[in-house]
C-alpha cells in the first residue's frame, strides 16, 4: 500500500452517513483515541467487555507501572478533563494500574464529552461488513461495519459503524505455556492451578500462593514482577518457595537492562538476580513445556528432553500475550507472520530482529489494514511483541483521529519521544542501544 492509496479516508458514502466510530475496548488507548475523535468532532461509540471501564488493567491494578504519569495521559484526554476541575497528578511518579484506573481513566470516562458513547458489559464477538464476507470485493469501502455484540444479560445484536479502531489488547489472550505455540499436553487436568500473569499474590490472591512452591513461567517483566512478589510473601513467613522457569539460558530482557532510562524497570534485572544468588529464587533454565500432569495432587512439568521435569504446586504464566484475531475473521488484514502486528509496524518492533525497544513515530499509515476504515491500535497493534507504551499509543489513536477527520498533513506528521529502553530480546546482545 502506498501513500497514494491513502490519499483520503473513504467515509463519505450516504449509506455511511451518521455511522459513529466503532471503538472496541474502553482501556486507555480506547479511552484516548474517543477523546481525539471528540475533539475533532466525529462521532464515536465504545465498546467494553468488561462491566467497567479499564477492566483488563484493573485486573493487574496492584502492580506498579515503569512509566510515570508524564507519560501515561493523552494531551486529548487531559483537555477533556481539564474543564471538569481534575487536577493532574504528579509528573515524575509512577503510578500503579489501579491509580490510573481511578485517578485518570474512571474520571475521563465519566465526562460529558465521553460517557454517553461508552457501553460496558459489550463483548465485541465478530467484525464484518453489513451484507458481505471478506471474499466481497466490490463496495467495501462504502459499506458499514457491522459488530456483533455479547451483551452481559447474555444476549446479542449487531451494531453499524462507519469506521473500527480496535483498541482491545491482548491481556485476555496469554500465550501457551508450552514452547511450541500449543497448550502443553495434560493441561486441563491441571487447569485450575495455572495463574495469568500478574496475580494479586500479597492482596486478594494470597490465600492461594501462601505456603505453595509456585513455579512462574516466562523471560519478561511481567514473571520479573510476580517472582519479586512471591519472594516478599515468603519472607513475611508464608512458607512459599519460588521457582523460575525460561526457555532460554537467560532472561534476556529483564537481567539485561541497565540502560533503560525509565529507571523502575531497568532496576527489575538487579534485584531479581541479587534474589537468584541469595537462593531465594531457584532458576530452571533452557526448558521447554511438553506436557503437565497430575502427579498426588501437585503438578508434574514435563521437559522435551527425557526424565525431565519440575514438581510444583501452582503455575504462574507469564509467558506473555497475543492478539486476539478470532473476531477479525471477516475482516481483510495484513498482518505480519510472526509478531501478528501491522506488517508495516512489525520490523520497528519485532523482538528477533529489533534489539532495544526504541520504536519510530507511526501512525495510520502502518496501522491501517487493507480493510479500508479499519485499525489495529495499542497493545494489540504489536500483536506478540513485549514492551508496549501507552505514550506510543496515544501517538497512535491521534493519527488515526486525524486521518479520519480528512486532516492528512496532522496524520502523517507523526512525533514520538520515548524513554530509550535498553531492553535487549535477542541472545546476541552486543549491539543492543
Amino acid at each position: 500500500m502506498t501513500l497514494a492509496d491513502l490519499a483520503m479516508p473513504t467515509l463519505r458514502d450516504s449509506r455511511l452517513d451518521g455511522l459513529p466510530v466503532a471503538i472496541i475496548g474502553a482501556g486507555p488507548i480506547g479511552l484516548a483515541a474517543a477523546a481525539q475523535l471528540h475533539e475533532r468532532g466525529i462521532e464515536f461509540a465504545v465498546y467494553e467487555a468488561g462491566n467497567t471501564v479499564a477492566s483488563s488493567m484493573r485486573s493487574w491494578g496492584h502492580i506498579s507501572l515503569f512509566s510515570p504519569w508524564e507519560f501515561l495521559v493523552d494531551p486529548a484526554a487531559r483537555r477533556v478533563l481539564e474543564p471538569t476541575g481534575w487536577g493532574a497528578p504528579n509528573a515524575s511518579r509512577l503510578p500503579s494500574g489501579s491509580e490510573v484506573v481511578e485517578r485518570y481513566l474512571v474520571p475521563l470516562a465519566a465526562t460529558d464529552a465521553l460517557a454517553p458513547h461508552i457501553t460496558t458489559g459489550a463483548t465485541v464477538e465478530a467484525v464484518s461488513r453489513q451484507g458481505m464476507d471478506r471474499t466481497r470485493s466490490s463496495g467495501r469501502d462504502s459499506t458499514p461495519f457491522v459488530l456483533r455484540i455479547l451483551r452481559s444479560d447474555g444476549t446479542r445484536d449487531e451494531v453499524l459503524a462507519r469506521a473500527v479502531i480496535d483498541a482491545s489488547g491482548t491481556y485476555a489472550t496469554p500465550n501457551t505455556l508450552g514452547s511450541s505455540g500449543l497448550d502443553p499436553l495434560g493441561l486441563p487436568g491441571v487447569a485450575d492451578r495455572v495463574s495469568l500473569a500478574l496475580p494479586d499474590v500479597l492482596g486478594s490472591e494470597r490465600d492461594r500462593f501462601a505456603g505453595k512452591h509456585v513455579t512462574v513461567v516466562g523471560a519478561g517483566h511481567s514473571a520479573a514482577n510476580t517472582l519479586l512478589n512471591l519472594v516478599e510473601l515468603a519472607r513475611q513467613g508464608a512458607g512459599t518457595t519460588v521457582t523460575w522457569l525460561i526457555r532460554n539460558r537467560s532472561a534476556v530482557r529483564v537481567l539485561g537492562s541497565e540502560d533503560d532510562d525509565l529507571q523502575a524497570r531497568a532496576s527489575l534485572g538487579a534485584r531479581i538476580q541479587q534474589l537468584v544468588e541469595a537462593g531465594e529464587i531457584t532458576v530452571v533454565d533452557r526448558f521447554e513445556i511438553a506436557k503437565v500432569e497430575d502427579v498426588a495432587g501437585r503438578i508434574r512439568i514435563f521437559g522435551t528432553r527425557d526424565s525431565e521435569h519440575v514438581d510444583t504446586d501452582l503455575i504462574v504464566n507469564a509467558t506473555g500475550f497475543r492478539p486476539n484475531l478470532d473476531l477479525l475473521r471477516e475482516i481483510r488484514l495484513d498482518l505480519d507472520d510472526i509478531v501478528e502486528a501491522p506488517r508495516a509496524l512489525a520490523p520497528l518492533i519485532d523482538p528477533n530482529v529489533h534489539s532495544c525497544g526504541t520504536v519510530e513515530p507511526h501512525g495510520f499509515a502502518e496501522l491501517q489494514q487493507p480493510e479500508p476504515n479499519f485499525f489495529i491500535a495499542g497493545m494489540k497493534s504489536y500483536g506478540r511483541a513485549p514492551t508496549f507504551l501507552l505514550a506510543t499509543g496515544y501517538e497512535q489513536v491521534r493519527s488515526i483521529a486525524a486521518w479520519l477527520a480528512g486532516d492528512l498533513a496532522s496524520a502523517r506528521a507523526v512525533e514520538l519521544s520515548l524513554p530509550a529502553t535498553g531492553v535487549c530480546s535477542t541472545t546476541n546482545a552486543a549491539g543492543c542501544c
